[in-house]
């Protein structure tokens, strides 16, 4: 079968879940690197799918989805919704990590931690985007394609721009990111940060 790019579905979840774990060590597999692998997708796609299944598309290969984009289009609503609505579903399976050290911990913290956040870059790019190919898809111009589909749609609804945050040790997304036009402002504590205006 083809490989093609379509709108998520419900149906999807599950297999966009392994392949956010499949991609989470830094673009490498993250299978087993925590006790309970189902915190990735918790924090990095379920919300986004979630709350905005309209801006996530999918890549299919061979009839199963190999890789996947989601967004916020408004970063500071949200990460209060976040905050607010769904990490609190949450607590129960994954409690404060207190002064608990390792991956899973940083995690559960940077959890427990997120809402709105004023920062330099997010009033002219307001959108945040997660885009994860397994090895399979990638190099081929798919994730080009994600990011000018959802760009796209972005674009129709009046956004202004997009912002992510990368693991700097994931050289190959950086230089990815670096060549779609994205530009390097800011680095946080683990994380690059790339911009890009939307006309």
């Amino acid at each position: 079968m083809p490989e093609i790019i379509r709108p998520y579905r419900p149906d999807d979840r599950e297999d966009l879940g392994d392949v956010c774990v499949r991609t989470a060590a830094a673009g490498a597999d993250a299978t087993g690197m925590l006790t309970d692998d189902a915190l990735w997708p918790a924090l990095f796609l379920y919300p986004y799918v979630d709350r905005h299944p309209d801006l996530a598309f999918t890549v299919e290969r061979d009839g199963r989805p190999a890789g996947y984009i989601v967004c916020a289009p408004d970063t500071a609503e949200f990460e209060t919704w976040f905050r607010d609505e769904w990490w609190p579903a949450h607590t129960e399976r994954w409690p404060h990590a207190g002064d608990a050290f390792g991956r899973e911990a940083d995690l559960v913290r940077y959890a427990y931690g997120r809402g709105p956040a004023a920062t330099a870059y997010a009033a002219r790019h307001p959108a945040h985007l997660h885009i994860d190919l397994l090895p399979e898809v990638q190099g081929r111009g798919w994730g080009r394609r994600l990011v000018d589909a959802l760009v796209a749609e972005l674009r129709t609804r009046g956004v202004p721009g997009v912002h992510l945050a990368a693991d700097p040790a994931n050289t190959g997304a950086v230089a990815f990111y670096e060549r779609l036009g994205f530009d390097r402002v800011a680095e946080e504590t683990a994380s690059a940060v790339f911009v890009r205006a939307i006309a």
